[in-house]
């Protein structure tokens, strides 16, 4: 209860002083100027940097898709080139039990 009350007393004081604040200082004027004008800049830098972290974080995304793409067609060429190299063993196979029959028929 004791920290409500003593943050409670340095908010009045803060807004006593904020109150007591002379803004017709021309200096105070123009930091304020200044500040503000600073903020504008930062917010419109803000702006155009999430925008462009949108675009890549889209081109990224879409990347990742084609790369999926590329991954699986490489799968289904290596499957591909797995099957007719055993198709080719197969033919090899058969070949020479081919040429061994027509030795024995030679004989």
């Amino acid at each position: 209860m004791n920290s409500v009350i003593e943050k409670e007393k340095k908010l009045n004081l803060a807004l006593t002083k904020l109150k007591n604040l002379n803004l017709k200082n021309p200096d105070i004027k123009k930091n304020i100027d200044n500040l503000s004008t600073q903020k504008n800049q930062l917010e419109i830098e803000k702006q155009e940097l999430e925008e462009k972290y949108k675009s890549l974080a889209n081109d990224y995304n879409n990347l990742s898709i084609k790369l999926d793409e590329l991954q699986n067609q490489e799968k289904i060429e290596q499957k591909k080139q797995m099957e007719f190299s055993e198709k080719i063993d197969e033919l090899n196979q058969e070949t020479d039990t081919l040429l061994d029959e027509i030795d024995k028929w030679q004989t």
